[in-house]
C-alpha cells in the first residue's frame, strides 16, 4: 500500500541544532506507526514535520504524493482537515474557553454547520473521551489529564483519517488512558492512519503495526511488530531505546 505521508531527504534545524538529518521514510495508509527512542532523539520533531507543522530546511514532506509546500490553499486546507494532532502539552489556548477551543476547527473546516450542529458534534466527542465538566471554563482550571482529554476531543471533531499523537496518554489515570486507547483502536478498525510518539512499550506493542526508532534526528531502525515479536533481542533493544 502507498505511503499517505512521506518524508524525502528532510533536514531540520532549530537553535543551531540539527533535529532531523536526511530523513527518508513513509507511513503506510491505514496502518499505525510508533515513533520511539530516547528523550531528545527527535521523535516529536519527526511527528511535527510529518504533520506539516514544521517546515524542513531541506527536502520535502508529501501527502498522497504531493509536496505540502506546493499545495494550493484548498489542498492545504484539505490536508489539515484530514489530519489532527494531539500535542504533548495539549496546546489549548489559554485566552479562550473550552467550547471556543473545540468550536474553532468546525468553524474553519465546516463553515456551513449551524451552531446547533456544532454543539451536537462537540457534545458527542467530549462524551467519547469521557470529559464531564462544563465547557465555559478555561484550560487553566483543568488538570493536566483533563487538558489531554480536551486535546484528544478536539482532534476527533473533524473526523480525521490521520491522527498524530504525541505522548497522548501521559498525565492520565489508567481508566482515562484506556478509554483513549480504545478510541484509537476503533479508528484503526475504521482504516485510519495513526502516527504516535510514546515511551510506553506496552502501548507500542499493543497498537503499532510498525516501529520506527529515532536517534539523533535520524531513522535508526524501522521494523514491523511481527519482526519484533519474533526476535527477543529486538524486543529488548526497543525496550532499552524507549526507556532511555
Amino acid at each position: 500500500m502507498a505511503a499517505i505521508v512521506e518524508l524525502k531527504n528532510v533536514w531540520f534545524s532549530a537553535q543551531n541544532r540539527v533535529l532531523a538529518r536526511d530523513v527518508n521514510f513513509g507511513y503506510e495508509e491505514g496502518k499505525t506507526t510508533a515513533l520511539v527512542g530516547p528523550a531528545g532523539g527527535g521523535k516529536s520533531t519527526m511527528l511535527k514535520l510529518s504533520a506539516g507543522l514544521l517546515v524542513p530546511d531541506r527536502g520535502e514532506v508529501c501527502f498522497r504524493g504531493k509536496s505540502i509546500s506546493r499545495m494550493s490553499r484548498k489542498e492545504n486546507l484539505d490536508f489539515r482537515r484530514e489530519g489532527a494532532v494531539v500535542f504533548q502539552d495539549s496546546a489549548l489556548w489559554a485566552n479562550q474557553n473550552l467550547f471556543q477551543i473545540l468550536e474553532l476547527p468546525l468553524r474553519i473546516h465546516y463553515p456551513d454547520l449551524s451552531r446547533k450542529e456544532r454543539e451536537q458534534r462537540i457534545e458527542a466527542v467530549i462524551s467519547e473521551v469521557g470529559y464531564k465538566k462544563e465547557l465555559g471554563i478555561r484550560p487553566a482550571q483543568l488538570s493536566m489529564g483533563e487538558q489531554k482529554l480536551l486535546a484528544f476531543a478536539r482532534a476527533l471533531l473533524c473526523r480525521p483519517g490521520l491522527l498524530y499523537l504525541d505522548e497522548w496518554t501521559e498525565s492520565l489515570d489508567h481508566s482515562a488512558a484506556q478509554r483513549l486507547v480504545n478510541l484509537v483502536k476503533r479508528r484503526q478498525t475504521e482504516g485510519s492512519t495513526v502516527i504516535f510518539v510514546s515511551h510506553n512499550f506496552e502501548l507500542v506493542k499493543d497498537l503499532a503495526d510498525e516501529i520506527v526508532m529515532v536517534l539523533g534526528g535520524q531513522v535508526f531502525l524501522k521494523i514491523t511488530r511481527e519482526q519484533m515479536d519474533a526476535d527477543e533481542d529486538l524486543v529488548r533493544y526497543v525496550q532499552r531505546g524507549i526507556g532511555t
